[in-house]
């Protein structure tokens, strides 16, 4: 069984979760510039054995495509163009931003490091990648 990484894609970072190899966790793994991802996401399934990309999938509270859908969908594309053999799940990224920042409160983390969006987009990630955990 491999492990599942999940992708919350946004148009200047892009926060990387992971989930062991039995898909019982997920964890934050880092938060990648968008210029980096290919590079990023190529040499990590090089070295880990991944069936299953989580992507958020950006959508507005009356459930129409956001503004970053179109950005979002390129890279799924590029993702189903380069590694076809690894499954793709899009999860709703609702929320994801106001729930890490809500966990960092919850967890202490100070007002300075609040402000890190690096961290943010990390945990949106975790988060993105625990819902799905969640579903299957």
């Amino acid at each position: 069984m491999g492990r599942a990484l999940s992708i919350d894609y946004g148009q200047k970072r892009i926060g990387i979760a992971v989930t062991d190899e039995l898909k019982i966790a997920a964890n934050g793994l880092d938060t990648i510039h968008v210029k980096d991802i290919h590079e990023f996401i190529k040499k990590y399934v090089a070295e880990n054995d991944v069936d299953t990309f989580v992507v958020g999938l950006p959508i507005t509270l009356d459930n129409k495509p956001s503004e970053s859908t179109i950005f979002v969908e390129n890279f799924v594309g590029w993702l189903r163009n380069k590694f076809p053999n690894i499954e793709i799940v899009r999860i709703d990224e609702r929320f994801t931003s106001k729930m890490a920042f809500q966990t960092m409160i919850d967890s202490g983390i100070s007002k300075k490091a609040r402000k890190n969006k690096e961290l943010i987009d990390k945990i949106s990630a975790t988060i993105i990648l625990q819902s799905y955990l969640s579903s299957i």
